[in-house]
C-alpha cells in the first residue's frame, strides 16, 4: 500500500499573485526551493482574474501573499483570511518551512 497524497503532502500553499509582478516571481522561486525539499499541494490565485475580485480587494497592495494550511483544510475563504497562517511580500524558504511546521502541529 502506498501513502495517500494527503500523507505525502501535509500542507497546501495558496499563492495570491499577479502576472508581471517581480516579487511574485521571487516568491515562486522560494516556493520551488521549499517544494524540492518538502513537497506540498499548490494553488495559485491570480488577482487580475475577475473571479478573484474579493481577494484583490483584500490583497491588492500586499502581494505576493501565501496562505499555508493542512492539505485537507477547507478551501480558502476571504471571510476568514484574517485567521490564515500567511506570509506576505518577501519571505525565505526557512520562513515558509517554519509556517508549514506550525500548521502541521495544529
Amino acid at each position: 500500500m502506498f501513502p495517500t497524497r494527503s500523507l505525502l503532502h501535509a500542507c497546501r500553499i495558496t499563492l495570491f499573485s499577479r502576472s508581471n509582478c517581480g516579487l511574485c516571481t521571487q516568491a515562486k522561486g522560494v516556493l520551488s526551493d521549499v517544494w524540492d525539499k518538502r513537497p506540498f499541494d499548490f494553488k495559485e490565485i491570480d488577482l487580475a482574474e475577475p473571479a478573484s475580485k474579493s481577494w484583490k480587494d483584500l490583497y491588492d497592495f500586499d502581494i505576493p501573499v501565501i496562505h499555508i494550511s493542512k492539505t485537507d483544510a477547507a478551501e480558502e475563504d476571504v471571510s476568514v483570511a484574517g485567521k490564515a497562517v500567511k506570509l506576505m511580500h518577501r519571505f525565505t524558504p526557512e520562513q515558509v518551512e517554519a509556517k508549514m511546521d506550525q500548521v502541521s502541529k495544529e
